[in-house]
């Protein structure tokens, strides 16, 4: 309070030359004189009624919780894309055996026809089996019967050498 006393009192006011301009200035001894020093003055705050304090906490608490939701379920979103994802990539994998299993099928089966055409069916073989028994029976008989011809002669080979065993001798 002293200082601000001390402030008027060195205050003068000059007189205006223009009447329309003044001028307020102080002394050189009263701008050089110390002034003591009071503190920081204390500002007035006014009190938060109950009212707008609930309604402020209300808005706080309830950005902390919508903040803290949003957060969840964003990192829940995440979470889920990135498994949809991972079972899109499986999938896709799956999907491509399959496609290779299918042309191998394809192929195979195209192979097939191209074999049934070129094979013989139950009736060809089993006419196939019958001639060749047919051929090997009579390959048997005729076997038999050049051996049973070569016995012959064995036989008259060795009762020409015995009738020359006894009248000839070398």
């Amino acid at each position: 309070m002293s200082s601000t006393l001390r402030a008027t009192r060195c205050l003068r006011v000059s007189r205006p030359v223009h009447p329309r301009s003044r001028f307020i200035t102080t002394s050189r001894p009263c701008r050089n004189e110390q002034t003591a020093d009071v503190g920081v003055p204390a500002t007035q705050t006014k009190p938060i009624g109950a009212f707008r304090g609930g309604i402020v906490g209300f808005l706080a608490g309830f950005s902390l919780a919508a903040s803290v939701a949003a957060y969840n379920l964003l990192d829940e979103y995440q979470m889920a894309s990135a498994a949809l994802q991972a079972s899109v990539e499986e999938l896709k994998l799956s999907t491509e055996k399959i496609s290779s299993h299918v042309r191998r099928i394809e192929a195979v089966e195209k192979d097939l026809k191209a074999l049934e055409g070129k094979s013989a069916s139950k009736d060809e073989l089993s006419r196939l089996r019958a001639e060749a028994k047919k051929i090997y029976d009579g390959l048997h008989v005729e076997f038999l019967d050049l051996r049973s011809h070569v016995w012959g002669m064995q036989q008259d080979v060795h009762s020409l050498l015995k009738k020359d065993n006894t009248s000839t001798r070398i």
